[in-house]
């Protein structure tokens, strides 16, 4: 695979890029509005994604009439914040491509529109791997933030790199656009699924960062896929079963269960466990997308039961543990087929569910402090599930 761009340093954006954090402070501002009365306006607040916090906050001050200064909304809603961030986990395929990175001795830096302060409390989450980057830098630190190029430009410089020959990866517009104007390559990992359209300038858009392929840029590639799907950390989640499409295939109704271990940028076909009281416990695979045809975009996903006894059925709870990634979707535009399981598909997942390999994922999810799932008696295909 020739490269498309050769890079020497990668500069990473901290939130919804590295950490989760969007989505878990999503309701901060619905919270602390509410005690003066007020609604969030969400179209406001998509505009907001990615801003300086001096800008995000003056705005917020002003449209909902806040009889507050800068300052004393800051030091108000400081503590919302930080409790949520506690509940934010690195993103699908960050640690992965953060240790790999660092393995292979190439220069790291994060550079976020959010203040220093915030960032060394949120980094936190990364636990060891936030020493991989030699370079921090923060909205504070530099005289413009995004989409103004400084940051990037300021953390290329310190790590002794040309702008042109680093790398980016972003998940908002106004990042992308600030690396675009440093000079740097772009990759685009979008956060808010509705706004795809509008990454165009990125040299490349990908939904999640298990979809990244280091060698497109001249780094060492990824040599950890086990007969060609790669594992990944433990995923779960409570779901119920909708239409369905097969005999032994589903969809899962999206927005009436949690899906709060699925990050809205994950997309592709994966692999894992399921459980229903019916069935008990069988090995699934999953497909996982984003209608954009409608007006308000919304998640989609089908389940194929692998073993033979188990049959979807309308309505059953379901709760699934995904451990592995086996390709992305292959298309987007027509979303039942893209969402189409195949048979290589489940032969892959049948095949990759016997591997020893996978029996580890109790100790991944004690690691990563996943919620605890039900004990079960016996052991399926040599994995105890507990």
């Amino acid at each position: 695979m020739a490269a498309i761009h050769r890079v020497s340093a990668v500069i990473f954006d901290l939130d919804g890029t590295l950490l989760d954090t969007e989505r878990a402070t999503r309701d901060v501002l619905k919270e602390f509005l509410g005690t003066y009365g007020k609604v969030p306006d969400a179209a406001k607040e998509v505009q907001r994604l990615g801003q300086m916090h001096r800008e995000s906050t003056t705005g917020i001050i002003a449209d909902y009439g806040l009889p507050l200064t800068v300052e004393e909304y800051s030091e108000a809603i400081y503590p919302l914040y930080m409790k949520r961030w506690q509940s934010a986990n690195p993103l699908p395929g960050v640690k992965r491509l953060l240790k790999h990175l660092h393995k292979n001795g190439v220069p790291l830096a994060l550079a976020s529109n959010s203040i220093r302060r915030n960032i060394d409390h949120k980094i936190l989450k990364l636990g060891e791997l936030k020493d991989c980057f030699s370079v921090v830098l923060g909205g504070d630190q530099v005289p413009h933030g995004k989409p103004c190029p400084d940051i990037f430009l300021e953390a290329a410089k310190r790590l002794g790199a040309n702008p042109s020959s680093c790398l980016v990866i972003e998940d908002s517009l106004v990042g992308v656009q600030a690396a675009k104007a440093s000079g740097a390559k772009v990759v685009a990992v979008p956060s808010l699924q509705s706004q795809r359209q509008c990454y165009s300038i990125a040299d490349l858009i990908l939904y999640s960062l298990l979809d990244f392929h280091p060698e497109l840029w001249g780094l060492p590639p990824f040599e950890d896929c086990i007969h060609g799907v790669l594992p990944m950390e433990p995923l779960l989640s409570n779901a119920q079963i909708g239409d369905v499409v097969r005999n032994n295939t589903g969809t899962i109704i999206a927005g009436k269960h949690t899906y709060d271990s699925i990050p809205d940028q994950i997309s592709g076909i994966f692999f894992g466990w399921a459980k229903s009281e019916a069935y008990g416990v069988s090995k699934a695979v999953v497909s996982i997308g984003w209608d954009l045809s409608l007006e308000n975009v919304e998640r989609a996903m089908r389940i194929c039961f692998l073993d033979s006894l188990c049959k979807a059925k309308t309505e059953d709870p379901v709760e699934l543990l995904l451990l592995g990634y086996i390709r992305k979707l292959e298309s987007t535009e027509n979303i039942s087929q893209a969402l189409s399981i195949t048979d290589e598909d489940q032969a892959t997942a049948r095949d990759a569910l016997g591997l020893p390999a996978f029996s580890e994922y109790a100790k991944a999810r004690s690691a990563f402090d996943l919620p605890a799932l039900p004990e079960y008696a016996e052991p399926q295909n040599g994995f105890l599930l507990a």
